[in-house]
């Protein structure tokens, strides 16, 4: 037995260590006085004389595994399992074992059996350490310890991951048709139909978790199509997922036929991201897989057509699809085409290069071809609020209106300098001043206001009409950019932009269409910079623009006319335009107001600011679960200067 003189030396620095080698000093003594002497057995023999080695004494056991460990750990109900209508009452955590801890996040997906043949897709979304042995470690001792320790204990401790079920995976041995085939469900190797239900059971204790490395039970767990329009590959934590298949990555894809309900292309789509999120490089990959030679759509009398797509560019950056990309090499190329996703410069990409002013449009950064146009005035007649250069009320709304139409109807191919012509007629402010139709000082309000510099550069420019060309505008396959870059008036590249997509959406929900070209093509509006032509507004000619891209998105299903919305303000997009938007693609952003906009779950709307530049959310209800996807590293065609 042990006196007190045992404890006399004991150091405060010491962190245990020492001790611990005096025992074993000790037990090492002992055991040589135990060779030399032999232990006694009780009965006045020894049990051993040091001759006779372990071995020969007693049988060697194996402490090796009869096999190897299946997953990362295994169903734990001391903390309950449960799953519940209620997301709040659900309850299932996995203890991890020791080996699989390091590899484990936030986010990944897991599997979980059932007894059957069914299996529980999961997600991780919450992980802790749990003490194993009831202690205090608030201690000097147990943090010095810590402090010279080289290597975690983690035998000592219990690693917990709370698991999110998303749903419930089984296999239908019926044969599949091609609408499953777009909903994401896949076949099986041994020919059954792997589909997806909501979480309707609870497994078992002790079930063992799995990864989920299989792409087609990951695809068909979170309900990603199997065909359509290629985004990027799905990743958790920045880290794309990966699997044993070639290529090893998920590609993930939207919806683009009429299996369930219209392609989502015409439902609208919305890429939000900072400055240097890669918003730009991201819209570039999307849209070239819109102008693929095999991409189709069906029109309303039956034919099939592809589509022309209209991307207005601020920046001078998207007539750069017209070119090759020199950075992408064989390897990447054979990457892309083994996926099915299209790449390398559009040819059919024209410049339309607005006319304002005596403003020049460098286009030194591609090879498109160009084409000058300009807007016409008798395009005011149809849309009185491009005129207007400042905030109208309802009032001078009214006149404005009522002037237009009296001088249309005198001069049916009226021009801008024309119209202010008519208005600096003394007689004509004072005839309609009495008789009561517009008072005098709202003539005057209206006259001033109409009368800017940027709509005197705007209209009747020194070039072709932009309604004479709408054949070259809108072609079946064909991308058409609208720089704005060189126009240095902002109101003058507002006025051209809302000109040109008036004309597009007009002629789109129109039931007697003037132009055929417009109504019988699939179209996808491009709009860069769109917080500044769809921002809320009081004045009359924004409530105007506002309730133009409001129906246009609502039609837009039935009419064949996507709107394919770019910004870094979402928040500042008109809630009605907002509200219509199917899929989002959300990149970096850094304000606050900017990310709660959006409007995404609140597991991936956390990730937003910690993004890198590519990464991005993907919110489309009617196409996935909501996920992370990290897009192409490499543009698909031309970008930067």
């Amino acid at each position: 037995m042990s006196n007190l003189g045992d404890f006399t030396d004991f150091d405060p620095d010491d962190d245990g260590d020492s001790s611990a080698e005096s025992r074993t000093d000790a037990s090492d003594a002992g055991a040589s006085d135990a060779d030399a002497g032999g232990l006694d057995d009780g009965s006045g023999g020894s049990v051993s004389d040091g001759t006779d080695s372990a071995e020969e004494s007693f049988d060697r056991l194996d402490v090796e595994p009869a096999t190897a460990d299946r997953g990362i750990g295994a169903l734990s109900v001391s903390q309950g399992l449960c799953v519940a209508e209620d997301e709040r009452d659900t309850a299932l955590r996995a203890f991890v074992t020791t080996g699989n801890r390091d590899t484990v996040r936030l986010g990944k997906y897991l599997l979980v059996p059932y007894p059957d043949d069914e299996t529980l897709f999961c997600r991780i979304t919450g992980l802790e350490y749990a003490q194993e042995f009831q202690a205090d470690d608030a201690t000097e001792i147990h943090a010095r310890r810590a402090m010279r320790r080289t290597e975690f204990p983690e035998r000592d401790y219990k690693f917990v991951a709370a698991l999110d079920p998303v749903a419930v995976l089984y296999e239908d041995s019926e044969e599949r048709s091609s609408s499953d085939r777009s909903s994401g469900q896949s076949q099986r190797e041994d020919g059954g139909e792997l589909k997806r239900r909501m979480t309707d059971r609870v497994p078992k204790p002790g079930a063992t978790v799995t990864e989920a490395t299989d792409a087609d039970e990951i695809k068909t767990g979170l309900k990603i199509p199997g065909d359509g329009v290629f985004l990027g590959h799905l990743s958790v934590g920045g880290e794309k997922v990966r699997t044993a298949a070639d290529p090893p990555t998920i590609d993930y894809r939207v919806k683009d036929d009429y299996s369930e309900g219209d392609p989502l292309v015409f439902r609208h789509t919305l890429v939000a991201g900072g400055t240097g999120s890669g918003k730009t490089h991201a819209s570039k990959n999307v849209l070239r897989q819109y102008l693929a030679e095999e991409r189709t759509y069906e029109m309303g009398d039956g034919r099939t057509a592809r589509p022309a797509v209209v991307q207005f560019d601020p920046q001078d950056e998207y007539a750069q699809m017209h070119d090759d990309n020199p950075e992408l090499d064989s390897e990447f190329a054979r990457r892309l085409e083994r996926e099915g996703v299209a790449y390398g410069g559009h040819d059919d990409t024209l410049a339309f290069v607005p006319q304002v002013g005596d403003a020049s449009y460098p286009g030194e950064g591609h090879r498109a071809e160009r084409v000058r146009f300009t807007i016409p005035f008798s395009m005011v007649r149809r849309w009185p609020w491009l005129v207007a250069g400042a905030a109208l009320n309802d009032n001078q709304y009214n006149a404005l209106t009522l002037l237009l139409d009296r001088y249309f109807r005198q001069n049916p191919s009226g021009t801008y300098k024309g119209f202010q012509s008519f208005l600096d007629d003394p007689a004509l402010r004072e005839e309609l001043d009495e008789s009561g139709h517009v008072h005098e000082a709202t003539f005057d309000a209206v006259k001033r206001k109409t009368r800017t510099k940027a709509a005197n550069d705007v209209f009747d420019g020194d070039a072709k009409p932009i309604t004479e060309l709408v054949h070259q505008l809108v072609r079946p396959g064909g991308l058409t950019v609208v720089p704005t870059y060189h126009v240095s008036n902002s109101r003058a590249a507002e006025m051209v932009v809302l000109a040109v997509s008036s004309l597009l959406i007009d002629e789109k929900l129109s039931n007697d269409p003037e132009y055929d070209r417009i109504d019988e093509t699939p179209v996808v509006l491009g709009m860069d910079e769109a917080h500044n032509f769809l921002a809320d507004a009081d004045s009359v000619q924004a409530r105007n623009v506002i309730g133009k891209f409001t129906e246009a998105a609502k039609q837009g299903r039935k009419e064949r006319l996507g709107l394919f919305l770019i910004t870094q303000d979402p928040q500042d997009v008109a809630d009605s335009v907002f509200k219509q938007i199917n899929t989002k693609l959300v990149l970096n952003l850094g304000d606050e107001d900017a990310i709660k906009s959006v409007n995404i779950p609140p597991n991936l709307e956390s990730k937003v600011p910690y993004m890198e530049k590519g990464q991005m959310v993907v919110y489309s209800p009617d196409n996935s679960e909501p996920v992370e996807l990290i897009g192409l590293s490499k543009c698909l065609t031309r970008h930067g200067r």
